[in-house]
């Protein structure tokens, strides 16, 4: 049901860190760890910050720690303090989709909302405030930055530079890559398949109706194996992490009630509503997808055959075959070229490690240019479907170098000119801003370098 993973203890660590606040009087007060020009630093703020990451498994010893997160803390309030003097301001809609998401992430790695608030200690609405707070703080520091770094590109002589300043000895290794196009076939008379699948959630959900345990009959019957193991209980999600077709079942069912079948692209389900806070659902299922027949497993597999026997006698182009027959949407219109389906990446290149275990086994023993036998396979809402793919090229392991991995290495070379730029800004900001820091922090090496004044 979700599209996303748990960020569960991004939301921790951030939790606690200090929020965007204003002082009039520049005098420290016992609690005050730093003044940063207009903005403050609570000694609290810190030490629950160091807190939560020890109780994360954080190693480092903790007067170590004290002085790198102190670090951190007197840079971000550099760039919050140059927002106020620009006038970057950030509203509460640019973070509240984001916020909605990570208040769900915390309840459901939580457990239970009462969970969250027995860890923390404080109110769902304080936990939900603080975390706000946060993304805020951190959404001003990015625009800070953005502006900062606006001009900044490495033109290719700079980019040859920075690849000769590497240590040949760090330079990482690439694993091997392929491109790759497919031809997949659904299960013929799948039709017959899902109306069979629909007869079976009926009769689960009439012995629900009739009083059986619904956690039970999902541990029993449901194909959803993670959520089945919890009784098919999903945990809070909000209305954007559901299938739509799901979420507008969800929604729309009063507590503790069954809904009819519901279709999604990963196959049929009754839902029953636990619980609602808001605009947050908490939901068990049971999921049941369509079985495939042998003898349907015999016709597809055939098909492909075929269409691979054809395209090796060259009777027809593989990327025709791809567009005519094959039904995998997102590789059809490409001629059949698997692209990522990642929207800010689209990339053609896979990792062996990328692709699904079927995928994977016959991939390892191609060479490039061969047609692969038939095989039956899973696709991305692990819906059974069968194919043959094309070995279109390959690129093996090597040490990363200018000619094939150019854009990850600009990437990094990038990254490292923003850093410096970033460093600069921030030696620069600090001999013009007013900083006052406790003295119980003074034994911070990093504070030799410009911040005690």
């Amino acid at each position: 049901m979700m599209k996303r993973k748990l960020r569960f203890c991004l939301v921790i660590i951030g939790l606690f860190l200090p929020g965007v606040l204003t002082v009039n009087s520049q005098k420290l007060v016992e609690s005050v760890a730093a003044i940063v020009g207009n903005e403050v630093i609570y000694l609290s703020d810190l030490e629950n910050t160091i807190a939560d990451l020890r109780r994360s498994g954080n190693k480092t010893p903790v007067d170590q720690l004290r002085c790198n997160v102190f670090q951190e803390m007197l840079v971000s309030k550099l760039f919050i303090d140059q927002a106020r003097i620009d006038s970057i301001t950030v509203t509460d809609d640019a973070v509240e989709g984001e916020l909605n998401m990570q208040m769900n992430d915390a309840i459901r790695q939580a457990k239970s909302e009462e969970a969250l608030v027995a860890f923390f200690k404080k109110s769902i609405v304080e936990i939900r405030r603080d975390i706000k707070k946060t993304m805020l703080e951190q959404e001003v520091v990015r625009e800070v930055q953005s502006k900062i770094a606006e001009n900044i590109t490495v033109t290719p002589a700079a980019l040859k530079r920075f690849y000769s300043s590497l240590p040949k000895d760090s330079l990482p290794v690439i694993p091997a890559k392929y491109e790759i196009s497919l031809i997949q076939v659904d299960p013929p008379a799948n039709e017959d398949n899902k109306a069979e699948a629909r007869q079976k959630l009926l009769d689960i959900r009439s012995q629900i109706l009739a009083g059986k345990s619904f956690n039970v009959l999902s541990v029993m019957y449901s194909e959803d194996t993670e959520s089945a193991k919890n009784g098919g209980e999903i945990g809070f999600l909000t209305r954007g992490e559901l299938e739509k077709e799901y979420a507008d079942a969800a929604f729309s069912l009063t507590k503790n009630t069954v809904s009819k079948i519901v279709e999604t692209k990963y196959g049929f389900h009754i839902i029953q509503l636990i619980d609602r806070k808001g605009e947050m659902v908490n939901t068990r299922h049971i999921l049941v997808r369509p079985t495939v027949k042998p003898e349907q497993s015999v016709k597809a597999i055939s098909k492909l055959d075929s269409l691979a026997n054809l395209i090796r006698k060259d009777s027809i182009k593989f990327a025709d075959a791809a567009l005519r027959f094959s039904t995998h949407k997102d590789s059809r219109i490409n001629g059949g070229k698997l692209v990522s389906t990642n929207p800010s990446e689209r990339v053609t290149w896979f990792t062996l490690e990328e692709l699904n275990p079927e995928m994977y086994v016959k991939i390892r023993d191609m060479k490039v240019g061969e047609i692969s036998e038939p095989f039956r396979t899973n696709d991305e809402n692990n819906n059974v479907v069968f194919r043959i793919i094309k070995l279109d090229n390959e690129l093996p392991a090597h040490t990363a170098n200018l000619k094939d991995d150019y854009q990850n290495l600009y990437n990094a070379a990038l990254m490292n000119e923003r850093t410096k730029v970033f460093d600069k800004w921030v030696k620069e900001k600090i001999e013009i801003t007013y900083l006052k820091i406790s003295e119980e922090f003074k034994s911070c090496e990093f504070l030799k370098k410009g911040w005690l004044k």
